[in-house]
């Protein structure tokens, strides 16, 4: 009676453990994992019923459609998760942020377009990740970012066109990548794949079908074999433009800056200015062939040139003048810390002040001078001669500015 009542009790004692569905099998493996093996029994939905305690779970070669966010709930202690060739084209936000235990996920041979790839963040001990033959068409850069004992990525077969720079970044344990079979766009953004691929360490599988699509001058070449030259940094050269030297006006100084740029593709210019009162950032042109301004409100006037005009410069236009240049490749900037002094004698007052201003004598800077960019904001001070006051053409007194000396105080060339 006593072995009887002790196998009642062993019993009682395992059943939980080993709640089944009906459509599922489930088993103890030799490690002491619990198995539930659900694999092809036409199931539309993940199954209701299995064990808190289940560490493998088998649900490939179904006909499941969708992921909800309880979908795993039961299963909190899973570390393997195998859900390939399905037919699921939804996974809602929240189905996979709670299985902090999973290192094996595969997700193969569905339909997924969106993913919810914030779920990632909570799996740090994921290890196994295939996505493969979906029908993902972008990532975020920062996707697999937590994902630090990754060691497996399966990204072909999908719909991806290009890649963010710094997808495979922090990525320590990153052993073997596929994302061949993918219609990749080769411009210029998928440039540091090719640089990547030249640098890492990384297993990537069938590399040479990693293959271009577009442009047409590149179709059917490795994204490996994008030449050099179709692909360059930009570099940037600020240049202070005066036609007002030797000149007096009457309307205030116009300040000019020319931003010179380089690269392939032709960069974009954008300008920030920083201010003791604002700070302003522009981006492309705002004035029109025309002439007419596009952004009225702005006193900064933008040409798609890249030359900059601040009419009536003034004290309050002191601060920090930086242009960018920006393509596929990158982005490089030069900045200038531009200061604005009035003097009755110029010319003695840069020497007083700035005694590394005595090779300049008495030059003054025309269309086409540099300024040096080897630390971020070089001083370009503008010291004119202002008399106290001065007989206007219609006889009133005002002010009279005589832009006497431009000083380049740091330097000459400004060039990134």
């Amino acid at each position: 009676m006593r072995p009887l009542l002790c196998c009642l009790g062993l019993a009682a004692l395992l059943g939980p453990c080993l709640a089944c569905p009906s459509a599922c099998s489930c088993s103890i493996k030799k490690n002491g994992r619990l198995l539930a093996e659900c694999a092809y029994k036409d199931l539309q939905e993940v199954p209701n019923g299995l064990s808190s305690n289940v560490t493998i779970l088998t649900l490939s070669a179904n006909k499941i459609g969708w992921l909800g966010q309880g979908s795993f709930t039961e299963v909190p202690e899973v570390q393997s998760l195998w859900l390939g060739y399905n037919q699921i084209g939804l996974v809602e936000p929240g189905a996979f942020a709670l299985l902090v235990h999973l290192k094996n996920l595969d997700l193969s041979h569905n339909k997924i377009a969106d993913f919810p790839w914030q779920d990632l963040r909570n799996l740090s001990g994921l290890q196994i990740l295939k996505m493969n033959n979906n029908r993902l068409a972008g990532l975020p850069r920062d996707a697999f970012r937590s994902l630090k004992d990754l060691r497996s990525l399966w990204l072909n077969d999908n719909e991806l066109t290009t890649l963010a720079e710094g997808t495979f970044d922090n990525l320590p344990s990153l052993s073997q990548l596929q994302i061949f079979n993918n219609p990749f766009n080769c411009s210029c953004k998928v440039f540091w794949l090719k640089k990547w691929t030249e640098n890492t360490s990384v297993s990537i599988t069938k590399g040479g079908s990693t293959l271009c699509v577009a442009p047409s001058k590149l179709k059917g070449k490795a994204v490996t074999d994008i030449p050099d030259h179709h692909c360059v940094a930009p570099s940037v050269q600020l240049t202070y433009l005066s036609n007002l030297d030797n000149t007096v006006t009457y309307d205030g100084l116009t300040l000019t800056l020319h931003c010179s740029v380089a690269g392939s593709p032709p960069p974009e210019i954008r300008w920030k200015i920083q201010t003791s009162s604002r700070r302003v950032e522009i981006s492309g042109p705002n004035v029109a062939r025309d002439g007419n301004v596009k952004q009225s409100q702005e006193r900064f006037l933008v040409f798609k040139n890249g030359t900059m005009a601040i009419p009536n410069f003034s004290k309050e236009d002191e601060g920090i003048y930086t242009c960018l240049a920006v393509n596929d490749v990158g982005t490089r900037d030069v900045s200038v810390n531009v200061a604005l002094a009035g003097s009755e004698n110029p010319a003695e007052d840069l020497l007083r002040d700035d005694p590394q201003a005595s090779h300049l004598g008495g030059r003054s800077c025309y269309k086409g001078d540099e300024m040096d960019p080897s630390g971020a904001g070089e001083k370009l001070v503008i010291v004119y001669h202002m008399p106290r006051e001065s007989k206007s053409r219609a006889g009133g007194a005002v002010p009279q500015v005589h832009l006497g000396t431009l000083l380049l105080a740091l330097g000459i060339a400004l060039r990134c």
